[in-house]
């Protein structure tokens, strides 16, 4: 009599579903060091006994740290995409503040309207903007 579990496709499986929570599993102590090591609201000696409750009981270690550290986990992380989105806005801002070659030349087109510069110094200037 032959049952589900002698057909090797339920095998393959078995060992595909168990290869994936096995990643997850490791994805997860991953994720919970770094959140560990990143946070500044600890001490050191705090990380280390997270870091060997971890390693040493590792599904209570993790299982208590995600009940007791979730919210913060996620609210640091917020935190973090923010710090990286305003540095890259403010990265944005002053590379396009420059305003190129044009920008230029109309600063250069307002000095000679106000005769702060000569015609030559001006054609300077746009040469330089255009080269």
């Amino acid at each position: 009599m032959l049952i589900a579990a002698d057909y090797p496709f339920l095998d393959v499986f078995w060992s595909m579903l168990i290869f994936f929570c096995w990643v997850i599993w490791i994805w997860m102590v991953i994720v919970i060091f770094a959140d560990v090591f990143s946070r500044r609201d600890i001490s050191g000696w705090s990380k280390a006994l997270w870091s060997v409750f971890i390693i040493v009981l590792p599904f209570l270690g993790v299982l208590i740290y995600l009940i007791a550290h979730s919210d913060g986990m996620a609210e640091r992380k917020m935190g973090q995409a923010q710090a990286q989105q305003a540095q890259f806005d403010e990265y944005v801002k002053n590379v396009a503040a420059s305003g190129g070659p044009a920008a230029e030349i109309d600063k250069a087109k307002q000095l000679l309207d106000s005769g702060a510069i000569t015609q030559a110094e001006f054609d300077s200037i746009k040469a330089k903007a255009l080269a």
